[in-house]
């Protein structure tokens, strides 16, 4: 054989088949057009041949990438690796990869790397870092092309999406507390700009009505990220408004740590003076001090479907598949941060502003 790079006639010659059946068998959506045993065979001889697809000639023929541009706002949250895994997963089985990058949430960045990943030819999109408001999304969807969001939602119900049940699982945490005991419980939501944070809120609205919590409106703060730093804040700005609570339902974990941060720069107690939850149950949770009482999503689940949805569009006519608007269930999961309500507050501590 001549030196330089295996070509498929190559292949096709040392295992005495002809090239198409090469290209059937390492192709996973059409392996299924031979029998196990001579894919196998193939794939044998072409990784001794050390045989590379050329996928540059495979995209100009086909009209298609074999990638699926994926963005996610913050890399470094623990509940997006698992929701990455899950797609790339069933991206592989048929024969696709990924490209990932972060928006930093940030909706110009965003924008921005959307143009690129077109750009570069991406077959669809799956996006984890919608806002509500997201022009951006919409101008993919009109231009045809397969769009996904994951975990968040668009104010388009043009748009696929695959979300977790945020209002249910919020009234899931606040159902735990009042059986704890607890009639004033606070809510420190997430940014309303994210569909995660505006549903979370209205299940906390709708629960804290149905078991008639004491001053629940007075008692909500609205963090301006869903990260550590926005829940010390927007828990420092509920204990400063003075009015005492012994439970603290939060829209995310890392709002929860953050949150619990501040209770104790107070001198307040978790959980015997404030019970407090996290929303996501983050790989960890049940490693911080105390471990976290939160609902737990479906990471990996969300992922996998999102990529099942791109896939079933890639595989028909263009536009003609309507949206798919999935929920995943999800579970309140009781630890350590929860417990029995206090006797009454500690009311010297609330109102009462640090040094």
């Amino acid at each position: 054989m001549a030196k330089g790079r295996v070509k498929l006639k190559d292949v096709a010659a040392a295992a005495g088949v002809h090239a198409s059946t090469v290209s059937r068998a390492l192709d996973p959506k059409t392996r299924h057009l031979i029998t196990d045993s001579l894919a196998e065979r193939i794939t044998r001889i072409a990784n001794e041949l050390q045989y590379r697809p050329n996928s540059i000639a495979s995209s100009l023929r086909t009209q298609q990438s074999m990638t699926i541009g994926v963005l996610v706002p913050d890399i470094t949250n623990m509940i997006f690796p698992p929701i990455l895994r899950g797609i790339e997963d069933t991206l592989a089985q048929q024969g696709y990869v990924s490209i990932i990058a972060n928006s930093d949430s940030d909706p110009v960045k965003e924008s921005a790397l959307i143009n690129i990943m077109r750009a570069r030819g991406v077959d669809g999109l799956i996006l984890a870092s919608a806002q509500r408001q997201d022009a951006a999304i919409v101008q993919v969807m009109e231009d045809g092309a397969p769009v996904v969001t994951v975990n968040r939602m668009i104010d388009d119900e043009r748009i696929s999406y695959v979300i977790n049940d945020e209002t249910g699982g919020l009234a899931q945490a606040v159902q735990h507390v009042v059986d704890l005991g607890h009639r004033t419980v606070a809510h420190l939501a997430g940014p309303q700009r994210l569909s995660t944070g505006l549903f979370r809120y209205y299940g906390f609205c709708r629960a804290a009505k149905k078991h008639r919590l004491r001053n629940w409106r007075d008692l909500i703060a609205f963090a301006n990220a869903f990260n550590e730093e926005g829940g010390r804040e927007a828990c420092l700005e509920l204990i400063d408004s003075g009015i005492p609570f012994t439970a603290l339902i939060t829209a995310n974990d890392r709002l929860a740590i953050g949150a619990m941060q501040a209770l104790a720069s107070r001198g307040l107690r978790v959980p015997e003076d404030v019970s407090v939850t996290g929303y996501n149950d983050m790989p960890f949770a049940d490693m911080i001090t105390p471990p976290l009482t939160t609902v737990r999503i479906q990471t990996y689940e969300a992922g996998r479907r999102a990529a099942e949805i791109i896939l079933e569009r890639l595989g028909a006519e263009r536009g003609t598949l309507p949206a798919v608007h999935e929920v995943l269930d999800v579970e309140l999961v009781p630890r350590k941060t929860t417990g029995p309500a206090p006797a009454s507050p500690r009311e010297e501590a609330f109102g009462r502003r640090g040094d």
